[in-house]
């Protein structure tokens, strides 16, 4: 199986930036992506940044040119950048991975999600 830390979630000011970092580890053979998700109170989750294993990234519409994606995968992470953030970007953010895995002495590819963390930006 393959288990998701995050951290650098916390609570910043209008126009503030924070790093978030997502680790995965366990029985990984390949990370094909990583994604992060939000969920603000009452609303659905939605995609906000994606990288494939090849590098190429994509992001929601109202994030682009605030917030940048990027993995390491020697250490099999993906981290978000995020500048001039806004009190709209408000949510619980988790990290999504599509990772394949050794299971009963085969290959298995799956979709693994981490625990999220609380980003809030205060107006």
């Amino acid at each position: 199986q393959v288990q998701l830390v995050e951290s650098g979630g916390g609570l910043v000011q209008t126009g503030g930036s924070l790093r978030l970092s997502c680790a995965a580890s366990g029985s990984i053979v390949r990370i094909n992506t990583m994604r992060w998700y939000r969920q603000a109170p009452g609303k659905q989750r939605e995609l906000v940044a994606a990288i494939t294993r090849g590098g190429s990234t994509n992001y929601e519409d109202s994030v682009k040119g605030r917030f940048t994606i990027s993995g390491d995968d020697a250490k099999n992470t993906v981290y978000l950048q995020m500048n001039s953030l806004k009190p709209e970007d408000t949510a619980v953010y988790y990290c999504n991975a599509n990772v394949r895995t050794t299971q009963n002495m085969g290959l298995v590819t799956d979709d693994y999600w981490g625990q999220g963390t609380q980003v809030t930006v205060s107006s």
